[in-house]
């Protein structure tokens, strides 16, 4: 370990040739930048699909359907699913993307009945501007995610226009769960009215509440079997595996950017070792001159690996803060068949960039700090 009076001398070796710590300080951190993204994706990924044992919601859609453009199921199912054992609720719904394809920017309308919305969904949601009073006197109105708010510069009182459909911003709100911040709650006869199709009494989908997590499956088999052999079948999954199944194609870039993530760890590792070998190389007699004054050969090594760890939480500092405003800011959510898949960064992500690089940047000195330990003071002298 170095002591405190040391760190003065490894930050002047930082400094001494400024342009070439500037640019390996900026290399690391566009290398985190991108590091940072890609696990916010992951972990955004891996919360929205992985399965939990206390999961108790189901997705009702139409059988061998996928966009919601195409999922037709006849309302008057409500009654008869809420009749199954371990049924405590089925909320119909309509659901209505500006694109079902995987996009970044998608506006997804959510219709549902006023007494559903405020029976149920209300209590997941914290409404930040607006009210769900002024929601439920007009017909046209729409309470809109925090996310999507901030992505599109909503407030209450705008109107704004999207998949053919106008709507009245009654309220903005924020909630833990992604598929609520990236879209739009509005009336279900509205939207029924206003879409393409113009079905009264036809939705998209049944959101299902079980009584009792470890009946998930079960509950979900009774249902499908229930409308086997109606003119309209069903297909039922949890929730979640639900997303992971209409966002498929997302997951699986998600899951091939790890590769990048990696790439970026070997540019960071790259980056600071090229920048420490050269520096020494230029301070070969300087090194000579520290050993004639008493600095040890491993003194001197640990000052090498130092300036490596400097230079690379330097550019990783910059790198997570730069990811962290982006996420912050940009609300940016991969959304495929009107299903949302939000960056989630965190504490935990920077923290874990920042340790990544001081790791990287501890190891980029170590073979340079090794060479320079070896080598005698004469050595040092005669080199050009």
């Amino acid at each position: 370990m170095l002591k405190p009076k040391h760190i003065p001398l490894v930050l002047k070796q930082v400094a001494r040739h400024r342009t070439r710590s500037l640019l390996t300080a900026a290399g690391v951190a566009c290398a985190m930048f991108l590091f940072c993204l890609i696990e916010s994706m992951r972990r955004g990924a891996a919360e929205a699909t992985e399965v939990a044992a206390t999961d108790t919601n189901l997705i009702v859609y139409r059988a061998e359907r996928y966009c919601p453009m195409t999922s037709n199921l006849p309302e008057h199912y409500r009654p008869r699913i809420e009749g199954i054992e371990g049924v405590a609720r089925a909320v119909p719904m309509r659901i209505v993307p500006t694109n079902c394809r995987t996009s970044l920017d998608v506006i997804t309308f959510r219709g549902v009945r006023a007494e559903d919305f405020r029976g149920h969904l209300a209590a997941e949601l914290e409404v930040l501007d607006g009210s769900i009073a002024d929601w439920s006197r007009r017909s046209d109105a729409a309470l809109v995610g925090d996310s999507l708010a901030r992505r599109r510069g909503f407030r209450p009182g705008d109107r704004f226009d999207a998949a053919g459909i106008t709507v009245y911003v009654a309220g903005v709100f924020r909630s833990a769960e992604p598929e609520h911040e990236n879209c739009a709650y509005v009336h279900l006869d509205f939207l029924q009215r206003n879409t393409g199709s113009r079905k009264l009494g036809v939705v998209t989908q049944f959101s299902v509440t079980v009584s009792d997590p470890r009946r998930l499956t079960a509950v979900g088999k009774q249902i499908d079997d229930l409308f086997r052999y109606d003119q309209e079948p069903t297909s039922t999954y949890p929730q979640r595996a639900f997303v992971a199944r209409a966002a498929m194609a997302a997951v699986e870039v998600i899951r091939f950017t790890r590769w990048l993530g990696y790439g970026c760890l070997a540019a960071v590792l790259a980056l600071v070792g090229n920048a420490i070998v050269l520096s020494v190389q230029d301070r070969v007699r300087d090194h000579a001159v520290l050993q004639t004054l008493g600095y040890s050969t491993n003194l001197i090594a640990r000052l090498i690996v130092a300036e490596g760890l400097v230079l690379a939480l330097a550019g990783g500092a910059a790198g997570t803060a730069g990811a962290w405003a982006a996420e912050h800011w940009g609300r940016f959510a991969l959304s495929a068949e009107g299903q949302s898949i939000a960056m989630r960064m965190d504490w935990s992500v920077m923290l874990i960039g920042l340790a990544v690089s001081g790791a990287l940047g501890l190891a980029a000195g170590l073979v340079p700090a090794w060479q320079a330990s070896r080598r005698e003071i004469a050595a040092c002298f005669r080199a050009v």
